[in-house]
């Protein structure tokens, strides 16, 4: 077992081991026994701090998931009516924490397989917030004139599916980036196909 661990720290540490298992084995596939022994602690342990997976589970989507930081950042852009960077400041945030967690795709992915309940309230509380400011917004600038008259939730998720897919393809099959092309030009490819293609 590791050391004595102030509870924030053991807190943090039992989150991050519970994710790369979650990620590799699923939820249902991994056990609280293989979960503290990643952490360097007892069960009792880990139950001291969550009494079940489903909490971890819930835990890791907290601390993980921060859809206000990148609904902040696009919110500033869509008061100045600045199309192209509320549209980049979610694909800069996606590419951000993806960087930063890349297991926490697959433990969504899993999950969700699993048929989890965690996987639908993460949709609910995550997915759907992201997906009805963009469409709110894209609904807007129809109005303004400036959008084209389309369906806003299908053009919202559209503009998310391209990012996702980008993601998929590079972080769950393993496929190599294309040589030469930094993130910042694929950032700035999926915003102008997609602002270039929807303005009138």
């Amino acid at each position: 077992m590791g050391g004595r661990l102030k509870g924030e720290e053991r807190r943090r540490v039992i989150i991050e081991a519970a994710l790369t298992l979650f990620s590799r084995k699923g939820f249902q596939g991994t056990t609280t026994k293989e979960i503290a022994e990643a952490a360097g602690c007892s069960e009792a342990t880990l139950f001291k701090h969550f009494a079940t997976k489903d909490e971890l589970y819930a835990a890791i989507l907290e601390t993980k998931v921060r859809i206000e930081e990148t609904l902040a950042k696009a919110r500033q852009a869509a008061t100045r009516k600045d199309d192209a960077e509320v549209f980049r400041a979610v694909v800069l945030e996606g590419l951000a924490q993806t960087k930063k967690d890349a297991p926490l795709m697959r433990l969504l992915l899993f999950s969700a397989l699993e048929g989890h309940t965690m996987a639908h309230g993460f949709f609910e509380s995550k997915v759907r917030r992201l997906h009805e400011f963009l469409s709110g917004y894209i609904e807007e600038r129809i109005a303004d004139g400036v959008f084209r008259p389309v369906n806003p939730l299908v053009a919202a998720r559209g503009f998310i599916g391209m990012l996702v897919h980008y993601l998929l393809l590079h972080e769950i099959y393993g496929i190599k980036r294309p040589v030469g092309v930094a993130p910042e030009q694929v950032v700035e490819t999926f915003v102008t196909l997609f602002c270039d293609g929807i303005k009138h």
